[in-house]
């Protein structure tokens, strides 16, 4: 069995995108789910977008100091 060794920013970049999937999908379930009927979808999904772009990189940064964290003990 052979283990691929990535490097830090690898690993953060992939925690990131785990985190934006998750989050940005769930955003999407609710606002379809929601009932909204606007013209424009956009309306809803750009504000849903950036705040789930902050909350990914916020969550992103807790992880890694908790991990560092923990390495350094």
């Amino acid at each position: 069995m052979v283990l691929i060794s990535m490097n830090p920013k690898q690993i953060g970049a992939l925690r990131r995108a785990g985190i934006y999937f998750v989050v940005g999908y769930g955003g999407l379930v609710l606002i379809n789910n929601s009932g909204l009927q606007l013209d424009n979808m956009w309306v809803a999904y750009l504000p849903m977008f950036i705040a789930v772009y902050f909350f990914s990189r916020w969550a992103d940064a807790k992880i890694e100091s908790r991990s560092s964290n923990q390495s350094d003990d």
